[in-house]
């Protein structure tokens, strides 16, 4: 999944992976996590999800990552605000009412952006990421999040090799963030891959940072 993948998805509007509403997931688990109040939540791979508005209306500080700059764009135009983009070193940074969002690499961001992350919400990160890549994620996280530091994060476990989105199952998900992390297999549920009549369980993690 070079770059080129996602900006040509975006560019083109393929982009089935993006949900209307907010994750039923999120709203269910994300009282499991401890975290103080007004945490900033690192949300990486965000596209324009309107997960990141809930996550805001709870009183959180909110840092999405994204590699599309149309993403970025258009997910403050879809709330009637044209944002203008910031360059800062390599990236773009866009800010209103408490969400800062990024056009940049999650791997080639400096430490710096990371300093006060206290929750992450990864729905659409990890799935979207082949093998190697989720490996060298995993220990990004692990470097750049502080001892206490929670994750909830949503993964895919169905047959076959098709994606993104990906399966990745359980023991995949225990063998990239242990012992790093300490993994909760908070809830799973049948569900259907998007454009395809593909079974998929669709799981909840809570992940610890130790």
């Amino acid at each position: 999944m070079e770059h080129d993948f996602w900006h040509q998805r975006w560019q083109e509007n393929r982009i089935g992976f993006h949900q209307q509403e907010v994750n039923p997931w999120l709203q269910q688990y994300w009282s499991k996590l401890r975290f103080e109040p007004g945490t900033r939540v690192l949300v990486p791979l965000c596209g324009k999800s309107r997960d990141m508005l809930w996550l805001r209306e709870q009183g959180h500080e909110v840092l999405g990552v994204e590699l599309s700059d149309i993403a970025c764009r258009d997910f403050f135009h879809e709330q009637g605000a044209d944002v203008a983009a910031v360059t800062v070193d390599t990236y773009h940074r866009r800010e209103r009412d408490g969400i800062v969002l990024l056009t940049a690499d999650l791997f080639a961001l400096p430490w710096e952006v990371f300093r006060g992350v206290g929750a992450v919400y990864d729905r659409a990160a990890l799935i979207a990421l082949p093998p190697t890549m989720r490996r060298r994620y995993a220990e990004r996280l692990a470097q750049r999040l502080e001892p206490g530091v929670e994750v909830l994060l949503i993964s895919l476990e169905f047959g076959g090799d098709g994606g993104p989105p990906f399966s990745v199952p359980e023991n995949e998900v225990r063998e990239l963030f242990e012992p790093a992390f300490t993994v909760i297999r908070l809830a799973d549920a049948e569900t259907t891959k998007s454009q395809s009549d593909v079974a998929v369980r669709e799981v909840a993690y809570l992940l610890h940072r130790q």
